[in-house]
């Protein structure tokens, strides 16, 4: 598989020497974490609960499996479905990308947090987005049993704010970090960066400054904009600033020249990040050269495997996760995501075991627009939101 943290995690494991064992990781990982345990670690058996006919009253427990060292393995959109697990005991649990319960009201993260483990791994390379907020459910599992309240008023510097009647938390920072990583310290928490884990190939980072349209100006001062026969209205904040991507995008003939030009310039197998789909209608019609596809409707990575030329367009939400990726060593964003977890995770898809070359990744931005700003943020790790927008470019 990719990172360290996979070989960390695995090896922890074995080391707690538990009977029981149980990983929740994403979907399109499963597989990846089957292969890897039966390839390394044979003495565990191993079940894939998520496969319509397993049982586990008579997989497991008929047939004695429960009294020798074994694994269950689940999905995080599953486990909260299978009520046995919540009767599992003297057990180890380990989440792959543990950031997946961050938001502690989510069925899933409520049903995680109900399990009763005598042992937590919880691997991730972005644990908080870059948001400190949002580790409050993770600690939880680890044993620190701080309530939200009080976690938030010694670790998170906000203020409440009024809209339209509903007060909520508008975060400006955060204090006393130093005390909040050793507490985590405290409760097993191990912080190591890629590099300290195993050494990866040099990463660098490219901008290819692209020139705005007159249509992109001229929809910031109007709100209103035809472009291809299509009517653009950005009547609110979210629409404005969702046509303003899009006309820093498949809208501006500029950059998609641009992305031809930097296509064309090797033959190397590449891998394009992208958001929308009219994206990657565009794009593909651009290029002939054999193509894959990771989005919320396919995953088709035949190409990629196949051909040294090939080019792999790989939808954010589908594929910034999991992906293992290696076999090609340059990155294009087309456009940009407004997730700082996406963005960091992107990068990692071919940052990875096995990449023995020089990781290349190429920013195609607008220059003067909302790009700027987006990448601006994502490097601080901060997500984009609606109201960073409104606060340069108004209601």
């Amino acid at each position: 598989m990719g990172l360290g943290k996979t070989f960390v995690g695995a090896e922890k494991l074995l080391q707690l020497n538990e009977t029981c064992n149980l990983l929740i990781c994403q979907k399109s990982k499963i597989d990846d974490w089957i292969n890897h345990f039966q390839t390394y670690y044979p003495e565990l058996k191993i079940f894939d609960c998520t496969k319509k006919n397993f049982n586990y009253n008579v997989d497991v427990h008929l047939f004695g499996h429960d009294r020798k060292p074994h694994l269950l393995v689940i999905n995080y959109e599953l486990a909260f479905r299978r009520k046995y697990l919540l009767q599992l005991k003297d057990f180890t649990l380990m989440l792959d990308e543990s950031s997946m319960i961050q938001n502690e009201t989510a069925k899933r993260s409520k049903f995680i947090l109900k399990l009763k483990p005598k042992n937590v791994i919880l691997l991730s390379g972005t644990p908080t987005s870059g948001k400190y907020e949002n580790l409050w459910s993770q600690i939880q599992l680890l044993g620190w049993n701080i309530s939200k309240d009080l976690y938030w008023k010694q670790y998170i510097d906000f203020e409440w704010i009024d809209e339209g009647g509903f007060l909520r938390r508008q975060v400006n920072g955060y204090k006393n970090v130093d005390r909040l990583k050793r507490k985590l310290r405290e409760h097993g928490a191990v912080f190591m960066k890629s590099e300290e884990v195993l050494d990866l190939p040099e990463q660098i980072f490219t901008n290819i400054s692209i020139e705005t349209t007159k249509e992109y100006r001229k929809f910031l001062r109007n709100r209103i904009i035809t472009v291809e026969n299509e009517e653009l209205v950005g009547d609110t904040v979210l629409t404005k600033l969702l046509y303003s991507r899009m006309l820093c995008g498949h809208y501006n003939p500029n950059k998609l020249e641009a992305f031809v030009d930097l296509v064309e310039s090797t033959n190397d197998r590449l891998i394009v990040f992208y958001n929308f789909n009219r994206e990657l209608e565009k794009l593909t019609d651009l290029i002939d050269r054999p193509v894959s596809i990771v989005n919320g409707e396919i995953k088709d990575l035949d190409n990629y495997e196949e051909f040294d030329n090939s080019i792999t367009f790989v939808q954010y939400q589908a594929g910034a996760h999991g992906l293992n990726l290696q076999k090609a060593n340059k990155v294009i964003y087309f456009t940009l995501p407004l997730s700082s977890e996406l963005f960091e995770q992107s990068k990692k898809r071919i940052h990875r075991i096995g990449q023995r070359n020089t990781c290349w990744y190429y920013y195609l931005i607008c220059r003067d627009s909302v790009e700027e700003d987006v990448l601006e943020t994502l490097e601080m790790r901060r997500d984009y939101t609606d109201e960073l927008f409104r606060e340069e470019y108004g209601e």
